[in-house]
């Protein structure tokens, strides 16, 4: 089955076609980031604008690319939800619209299921069960994975995801938006002994997160020392010391209490080269294996929303004649395959 994918839920469009037989065929990516850095975020209507210029463009040039003809498609996926509401209907309108079009049928998916199982588009990928841990946007999240489309979340943020730390500390130091990669780069440079920031609520039982008060600790401290170039520096590896500290602990707690060895890691702060070293070592010395997408694959992207459209609709689902998305959506409401 050959499935046209369709990711629009916030600012950067992305289009791809998968086949159920030979894998990815074609994806094409679109980043607004340029066009939103001048406001420090995202700005919702210009994304929503953006995405009506750019999807059908990027959905000629992945047939192109995949060498296919409308007739060739058999199927549609679009995010559905999670997201920005008004970004999330353009790729719904459009998607829907080449269905019926096309008269081939359509699914509207899960934005984080799709980041969760994109590791499932690599040569090497885990077998269920597994753990997942979900790093993207305003989500960080310890998913017990049973099977396709059975997710039962066992540990949230209370507050800041791990994501939003980042940005906010690297606007602090005065970096642009979006400045978690930024920040990661500085901290390379930093002595991550000369601060000590706090590893939160790891002293408590569960797998629940909250970063917020690093983003605190890294206010305070550089009121209290001043930002010259070094500090800055510091800063960042003081803080990302404490960021991937956190998630190496409850990850382990969470491998520890299910028994399970398997662990994939998605979404952007995925692609933080500390942080997959750091797991790997961490995974070995508990006897099991990490899995990771590759890094074009860690941010928004359509592969990842083909591939779970094309399973979801082999198992026999898809949609109905509405067009509906859901700026919120529950992963664990998601109906199993």
């Amino acid at each position: 089955m050959q499935v046209l994918g369709i990711e629009t839920s916030c600012d950067e469009t992305g289009v791809a076609i998968y086949d159920s037989e030979k894998g990815l065929l074609a994806h094409t990516l679109y980043s607004q980031i340029g066009m939103h850095v001048e406001y420090g975020g995202v700005v919702p209507e210009l994304a929503s604008r953006d995405h009506v210029r750019k999807t059908l463009p990027l959905i000629e040039e992945a047939m192109q690319i995949a060498g296919l003809l409308r007739q060739d498609i058999q199927g549609v996926a679009y995010t559905a939800g999670p997201g920005l509401v008004g970004a999330l209907m353009v790729g719904a309108t459009i998607g829907r619209s080449i269905g019926f079009a096309w008269k081939v049928p359509t699914m509207g998916v899960h934005h984080m299921e799709g980041h969760l199982l994109a590791p499932m588009l690599e040569e090497n990928r885990p077998e269920f069960p597994f753990i997942a841990l979900l790093v993207s946007g305003g989500h960080t999240q310890l998913v017990k994975v049973a099977r396709m489309g059975s997710y039962e979340i066992i540990g949230d943020t209370l507050d800041d995801a791990v994501g939003e730390a980042f940005d906010k500390t690297a606007k602090l130091l005065g970096m642009g938006y979006p400045g978690g990669a930024a920040l990661s780069a500085l901290a390379e440079q930093g002595d991550i002994k000369r601060f000590r920031f706090p590893r939160p609520m790891i002293d408590r039982p569960g797998l629940d997160f909250s970063f917020s008060g690093l983003k605190t600790f890294a206010v305070n401290t550089a009121a209290t020392q001043g930002l010259d170039e070094q500090t800055k520096a510091d800063i960042a590896a003081a803080f990302q010391e404490a960021v991937i500290d956190t998630l190496l602990i409850k990850c382990r707690r969470a491998i520890q209490q299910t028994g399970w060895k398997r662990l994939i890691v998605a979404g952007g702060v995925g692609a933080n080269r500390v942080l997959r070293q750091r797991l790997q070592t961490m995974l070995a010395n508990e006897g099991g294996a990490v899995y990771f997408p590759r890094h074009e694959f860690c941010t928004d992207n359509g592969a990842m929303i083909a591939y779970v459209g094309c399973q979801r609709l082999l198992a026999g689902q898809q949609d109905g004649l509405e067009i509906q998305v859901y700026p919120r959506w529950a992963l664990e409401s998601l109906p199993p395959i």
